[in-house]
């Protein structure tokens, strides 16, 4: 093997980096931008929208329940790869499609490439690092997403001008591109764990402790993971809505152009580039039941401004608080569950949260296409967001400190 200049989990993070930029970042996140164009070309109704959505997430949720069967035939380095090869073929086929119901299974198939590659992904921070390294190891994960983010907020808008009415089919090819190069380098580079390589995990130079290794043995671990997959539910249902329908609601009620609406939807990719960072390591200060109601209070005010209906600052002042805050409970999330559960149980634990975050996804934009079906707004939705978020904080205050710290 190369000796590199620094320790391997590092490259393990670059290569987590890459693979949710492409499972997340382009095939969830660019969803939103290409929504426009797509409705246009195929007539597609505001529930429909909210349907594919859901389709997506459906797909997510399905995933989540066999992940952690196939980690354990197949562990994370070919699970990883060939859930992105999935995705890549799926989104060729959506590049295709000519009715909302090929869009819908090929999307729900995309949710099930989606949610293997990310779950394995978060997986292996509990193994190649250490307790007081994982928030920072986890935030610059999810860096992948914001820049996902920044790249469909600028390349989709260029590809529509450039291909008009087929330019959303243009831009699925592209990603779909991308994420097979993706899948090729995770395959080559992804390790299942250090031991593998005959190395620690980054940290403190000291075996895992018992309590690291298994669960802390308290009893309340139960309820721990119900608490946590219901705030992690509170988000998956939150902020999707406010992914998927942002760029809608800026073009139809704002009267933005696609390309201004770009540039703020890749504004949100900008700003959430530090969200992971700044909230996973803070969470490794002040942890994770802090770090968590801190997240969800400037969620909840973003989603108030951007149902407020006001001035466009409002809105660019929304955008920033979604940028900052986004991929921070994700972070926290990760982090959370190698604490309580101890690294052996970590997966487990995280594919059980995850199913609650799935949930989420799934009910989230569906509930919201309805809404905005009957108040002709999606202000409705975005102002139920704030409600869900802030019933979050209240109930992220009853949130145990893990044992040892």
């Amino acid at each position: 093997m190369l000796k590199l200049p620094f320790h391997y989990g590092w490259l393990i993070v670059i290569t987590g980096t890459l693979t949710l930029f492409s499972c997340l970042g382009l095939a969830r996140f660019a969803f939103g931008m290409l929504l426009p164009n797509m409705r246009d070309g195929l007539g597609l109704a505001y529930d429909q929208m909210g349907y594919l959505g859901t389709g997506n997430f459906a797909g997510y949720l399905f995933s989540v329940a066999i992940t952690p069967t196939v980690l354990k035939i197949f562990r994370p380095r070919i699970t990883i790869s060939t859930a992105l090869l999935l995705i890549a073929i799926s989104l060729v086929g959506m590049s295709q499609s000519d009715t909302f119901l090929q869009l819908l299974i090929l999307y729900a198939l995309t949710g099930v490439g989606s949610g293997l590659a990310n779950i394995s992904t978060m997986v292996l921070i509990a193994h190649w690092f250490r307790r007081e390294k994982r928030g920072l190891a986890a935030g610059l994960m999810v860096f992948g997403n914001g820049v996902g983010i920044i790249f469909s907020g600028l390349m989709i808008p260029l590809l529509n001008q450039n291909y008009a009415a087929h330019g959303w089919r243009v831009s699925w090819l592209l990603l779909a591109g991308i994420t097979i190069l993706i899948s090729i380098l995770a395959a080559f580079l992804v390790r299942n764990n250090p031991e593998s390589l005959g190395l620690e995990p980054v940290g403190s130079k000291i075996p895992f402790s018992e309590k690291e290794l298994c669960s802390s043995g308290t009893t309340h671990n139960g309820r721990v993971l119900v608490s946590l997959g219901l705030l992690y539910m509170a988000f998956g249902a939150t902020y999707m809505v406010y992914g998927t329908f942002v760029v809608t609601s800026m073009v139809e009620e704002y009267g933005f152009s696609e390309v201004v609406a770009g540039r703020f939807w890749s504004w949100v990719g900008f700003f959430s580039l530090f969200s992971g960072i700044i909230f996973g390591t803070l969470s490794d200060r002040i942890g994770r039941k802090s770090g968590l109601i801190a997240v969800f209070s400037v969620q909840t005010l973003a989603y108030l401004l951007a149902g407020s209906g006001s001035v466009p600052l409002a809105l660019l002042l929304s955008v920033f608080l979604y940028g900052i805050a986004v991929w921070a409970i994700p972070a926290i999330m990760t982090a959370a569950v190698g604490d309580y559960l101890g690294v052996t149980r970590a997966a487990a634990g995280f594919s059980f949260i995850t199913f609650f975050f799935a949930a989420g996804q799934t009910i989230g934009p569906a509930f919201a296409g309805l809404m905005a079906e009957h108040y002709g707004s999606f202000s409705p939705a975005f102002l139920l967001s704030a409600l869900v978020t802030a019933v979050a904080i209240l109930f992220a205050l009853s949130l145990p400190q893990p044992s040892g710290h």
